[in-house]
């Protein structure tokens, strides 16, 4: 697994967001992922939408997936 496979994944799952993803060692993974679907949402809502486009790959393939979830709104201001 490689760091452009989970980007892709995630983005085939969320197409309207923009994502970036980091991981050297091909198991644990670092992504900021940026997408307007994020509104009104709390943290682990947020966090299971971006599980979602993983499947079966999260706790398999990917041992660990670390996770920034921002709306553009938010991502503006940092």
């Amino acid at each position: 697994m490689d760091s452009s496979t989970v980007q892709n994944l995630i983005q085939r799952g969320m197409p309207e967001a923009q994502v970036d993803v980091h991981g050297p060692d091909g198991v644990h993974f670092e992504a900021l992922v940026v997408s307007p679907a994020f509104a009104g949402k709390l943290p682990l809502a947020r966090h299971r939408m971006v599980y979602a486009t993983l499947g079966d790959l999260m706790g398999g393939e990917i041992h660990a997936l670390s996770l920034r979830t921002l709306t553009p709104e938010e991502a503006q201001r940092q």
